[in-house]
Parts: structure tokens; sequence; C-alpha cells
């Protein structure tokens, strides 16, 4: 069992950074995969980013790319945020897998955080 807990979030201008952190419960949080997923008002979950457990291998949505950086130790895993715009603004959600490494697809993963709010004004 794994519990998640996001943190980080607030409310920023455009060109603005932010850093989440997911922190992770349990003792083998370490060996899972974890992503990131936002989800805006009226629009489907979208895919963020995600790395492996061992921290060697990350993943982006298209419209992070270059802007986001995720890394991750042990027990936490961070999203940093540069150059942030309106269309960031979102909950954002971490996400855990034992199963696979840096997942772009929410059905792969199996612990869901609470989610943190990102409001971006232009």
């Amino acid at each position: 069992q794994v519990h998640l807990a996001e943190s980080g979030g607030g409310l920023v201008q455009a060109g603005d950074s932010l850093r989440l952190s997911c922190a992770g419960s349990g003792r083998t949080f370490s060996s899972y995969g974890v992503g990131w997923f936002r989800q805006a008002p009226g629009k489907e979950r979208e895919f963020v980013a995600a790395i492996n457990w061992r921290g060697t291998f990350a993943n982006y949505g298209e419209g992070v790319r270059g802007r986001f950086t995720i890394s991750r130790g042990n027990t936490v895993v961070n999203l940093q945020m540069n150059s942030l715009k309106a269309e960031d603004t979102a909950v954002y959600y971490c996400a855990a897998s034992a199963t696979v490494g840096a997942s772009m697809f929410d059905n792969d993963y199996s612990y869901w955080g609470q989610g943190t709010q990102v409001t971006v004004s232009s």
C-alpha cells in the first residue's frame, strides 16, 4: 500500500515558476514509477510527466516538455514548473505504479493522491 500527498500548489502569475512535491509513504515507494497528471475544469485528465523508479528515465506531455522537469528521491517526487501559462491551470495529481516505469496512461497507476490546485493568472 502506498499513500501519496501532493503539495506546493498555489496562485502564480504567467511566467512564474512553481514546484510541486509528491510525498510517498510506505517502504516500497522508492520502487514505484510515479506520474503527474492534471485536470482542468470541464476537461479530461491529462498526462504531464512521469519518472521511473530509478529516476533514470522521464516522460513528458507535449504541452509541458521543455518547461517542466520531474525528479525524484526515495520518498518524494518533484515537478518543477517554469514559464507557467494560464493553460497550466488545473488540479495536479501524482500517481504511483508498481508495474510500469514512466507511463503516460492513467490506468497504469494504482495509487493516487488527492491533488493540489495550481492557478496561473494571465
